[in-house]
């Protein structure tokens, strides 16, 4: 059966909430993982989504920063919020759903962004970074019979050369440095996931999922970086049919900086 899952680092779910609504409407995923939701639990527009057939919905929020949140159309169990760092800033959340035989555990990761230094000895944001991933590596592909998991998300690094729009130079720009771009491969490697967006999209090819709010026009200059990802467990690459980067999504009115990225599956 089809079954389709959707991320996307909003900037502010209330702020952007007719942009969410219209890409749900146009779009249709069976569940839509949203990251930087910017808002409290008890503030979170739930009623909107339940107007939209999205009834089922699982938070973590904080007032003004970060945020995690995953919307689905069928039921979700299990949650279970990590925190990383010993820093209660709503980074991750994961939940189970249900997809033809198979029980799916979704994990929504905002990576932290890491500042502007990619210095761990002057800069506290880049530590932090480098401390979160080395802990994400307890979050594995382990998977039984009857189950898969997904890994998806902001995860705020773009990890190959073709995930960014000049490779040498960014390589001195965090995001792109090697010590992220090596980490993040390793840890992917490490806990047994799958890239399903390199799977589907050669690596040869670039994409992006992310422009700058700075560039005056940022289609013609179209310096983008692949900076939101989706993960599965090895057992999806073959329920895998498509994977949509929706680029036209970063010209809409009052955009947020990155766009959606839609994994569609055949599930038995």
């Amino acid at each position: 059966m089809p079954f389709s899952v959707a991320t996307w680092n909003i900037n502010s779910v209330r702020l952007r909430l007719p942009l969410v609504l219209q890409f749900l409407a146009g779009y249709q995923p069976d569940v839509l993982c949203l990251q930087e939701t910017k808002c409290p639990d008890e503030l979170f527009p739930r009623e909107a989504f339940h107007a939209m057939g999205y009834e089922h919905i699982e938070v973590s929020g904080q007032k003004g920063y970060h945020g995690v949140a995953t919307i689905s159309r069928r039921p979700l169990a299990e949650p279970v919020r990590v925190g990383f760092c010993d820093i209660a800033d709503c980074r991750h959340l994961s939940t189970v759903v249900t997809a033809g035989s198979k029980r799916l555990r979704i994990h929504n990761f905002y990576v932290p962004a890491g500042g502007d230094e990619p210095d761990p000895e002057i800069n506290p944001k880049f530590k932090h970074k480098l401390g979160f991933l080395d802990e994400m590596k307890a979050m594995t592909a382990a998977y039984g019979h009857g189950h898969a998991s997904l890994l998806v998300g902001d995860l705020n690094i773009a990890p190959l050369e073709t995930d960014v729009w000049s490779h040498k130079q960014l390589l001195k720009v965090v995001s792109h440095t090697p010590i992220e771009t090596e980490g993040l491969e390793a840890l992917r490697r490490q806990a047994g996931w799958s890239d399903l967006m390199r799977h589907h999209i050669p690596r040869s090819e670039k994409i992006y999922t992310w422009w700058s709010y700075r560039a005056a026009d940022w289609a013609a200059a179209d310096r983008g970086r692949r900076l939101d990802h989706i993960w599965g467990s090895p057992d999806l690459e073959n329920d895998l049919a498509d994977i949509t980067v929706l680029r036209e999504a970063r010209g809409w009115e009052r955009p947020s900086d990155h766009v959606p990225v839609i994994a569609r599956f055949n599930l038995d």
